[in-house]
């Protein structure tokens, strides 16, 4: 690994040293994170996941997301906000998913907030006011923080709204991940790439 955590990969693609080998990984690194992410479903989706990745590897998330995606019926928030009791038991008996009650009651808590901020213009319009106007992407792994001012205020009023285990750290893990930041090493091949 060189000093800014940059790989060349058997194929001869410079990365971002987390990218590792796993294929699963890989395309996640070069399809999915940095990129815009738009809509209320695709960002509610975000938000669980990250929210679930707490205190784990990110590509345990990964090997689960489709079983992710079937217990919380496709991460439709309509569908998510009616869970009741029953849901929860069966979401805790699960093996496919990450088996944590308070994350579970986090996503239904905050499929309810999703719909309750559609009479504020909606989940999408909410997060994205977070996006930094100016961000320098990192050209090592020193200069990729963990939380940022805009990260906090995203968390802080995420929480103002009845959303649940949105921390400003885990918050900027779903801001990396959605796009609003670039955080792709300068070396990486998707390093500054129109978002």
């Amino acid at each position: 690994m060189g000093d800014n955590a940059i790989v060349i990969g058997s194929d001869g693609i410079a990365r971002c040293a987390w990218a590792g080998s796993d294929q699963l990984y890989l395309a996640y690194h070069d399809d999915e994170w940095g990129r815009a992410v738009h809509g209320e479903q695709a960002l509610y989706e975000r938000i669980c996941l990250e929210a679930f990745q707490s205190g784990l590897a990110w590509i345990t998330i990964l090997r689960k997301r489709p079983a992710f995606r079937v217990a919380f019926a496709e991460f439709d928030p309509d569908a998510v906000a009616c869970f009741d009791q029953g849901d929860v038991d069966r979401l805790l008996k699960d093996a496919g998913i990450v088996r944590n009650r308070r994350k579970i009651d986090a996503a239904i808590t905050n499929a309810r907030a999703t719909l309750t901020l559609r009479e504020r213009g909606g989940l999408d319009e909410f997060v994205w006011s977070f996006a930094p106007r100016h961000h320098r992407p990192p050209t090592d792994l020193s200069h990729v923080p963990a939380q940022t001012p805009e990260s906090v205020a995203l968390s802080k009023a995420l929480k103002q709204n009845g959303f649940a285990h949105v921390g400003p750290t885990t918050m900027y893990a779903a801001m990396q991940a959605c796009g609003l930041v670039d955080d792709h090493l300068a070396g990486c091949h998707r390093h500054a790439e129109p978002r």
